[in-house]
């Protein structure tokens, strides 16, 4: 991607996402393109399960992009994800300069020879012909001072490293940021982005979806499965089943070789139930839902 746009409207994303067997819903297409378009970083909120860590990575892989993981956690710094120094060959420096009786100054230990970049500086200053898509995951999961970090290059596509100046992206990266919305994110963060909720997908589009990612699956059991898991979520259920669990209930089910949600094959349905269930409620209220769905088919 140059200066000219990465997709030429709505419709050419979706073509471009579908080719790389991803089926987008038009929303999250829209979202895609004017990120790209208007190079603003796009902030992708939903339940988790939804799809929005692989809108990010076939993204990458329709733009023919890099593409930079930041997997966020509780205590995650700036020199996890920004920059940092190699104090071991800063002190290896230290250890020479007295071996030959000579002295170095501070300002000599922290030069670009010395400098670590790390994943967002790495975005900030590749050089290659395409920007880098850099894919902060789960930022809700750092903490709010991490946030802070963050925003002078969600604002600026720069980093400043006190001991050298600010580094600015010749080509600025493609910034996909996802929540699950497990707290809230800081207004200043969001007013730096795009902004789009993923739903879960309705029943028809969600066994479409699965009919691409488990081509061995009959066609029965990915329509039961799709519309058994839709309902599902009505239930009082600690952790709702999304999409990526779909995906891998119907795999499992396959491979037990089970063609559809009928009472014949209860054994089965029951074993298969830890691709759905997360938790041991759950676990119990999904298989008398889908006792009962079994039954009645």
């Amino acid at each position: 991607m140059t200066a000219a746009r990465a997709f030429a409207d709505i419709d050419d994303v979706v073509r471009r996402f579908d080719a790389h067997d991803h089926l987008l819903d038009e929303g999250t297409a829209a979202a895609c393109y004017l990120a790209t378009t208007l190079r603003r970083p796009l902030l992708l909120e939903g339940e988790p399960g939804v799809g929005k860590t692989t809108a990010a990575k076939t993204l990458a892989a329709v733009l023919d992009a890099p593409l930079t993981r930041l997997q966020c956690y509780e205590g995650l710094t700036a020199a996890e994800a920004l920059y940092d120094w190699n104090y071991q060959r800063q002190l290896l420096s230290i250890r020479l300069a007295e071996a030959r009786g000579a002295g170095i100054a501070e300002t000599d230990l922290y030069t670009e020879s010395y400098l670590v970049d790390r994943p967002i500086l790495q975005c900030v200053r590749h050089t290659g012909p395409t920007p880098p898509v850099l894919l902060i995951d789960e930022i809700d999961r750092a903490d709010d001072e991490f946030e802070a970090l963050l925003l002078e290059f969600l604002g600026e596509a720069s980093v400043t490293v006190p001991e050298l100046g600010t580094f600015v992206a010749q080509r600025p990266p493609v910034v996909v940021l996802t929540s699950n919305r497990s707290r809230d994110l800081h207004d200043a963060l969001r007013r730096r982005c795009l902004y789009h909720w993923i739903d879960y997908p309705d029943p028809a589009r969600a066994a479409e979806i699965v009919r691409r990612t488990v081509p061995g699956a009959t066609a029965a059991l990915i329509t039961s499965a799709a519309e058994f898991v839709g309902a599902a979520r009505d239930l009082d259920l600690d952790k709702p089943p999304g999409l990526a669990e779909t995906i891998d209930w119907v795999a499992a089910l396959a491979a037990l070789g089970v063609g559809d949600l009928v009472a014949e094959n209860t054994d089965a349905l029951v074993s298969s139930l830890g691709a759905l269930a997360k938790t041991p409620d759950d676990h119990e209220l999904i298989s008398a839902a889908l006792t009962e769905t079994s039954s009645n088919r």
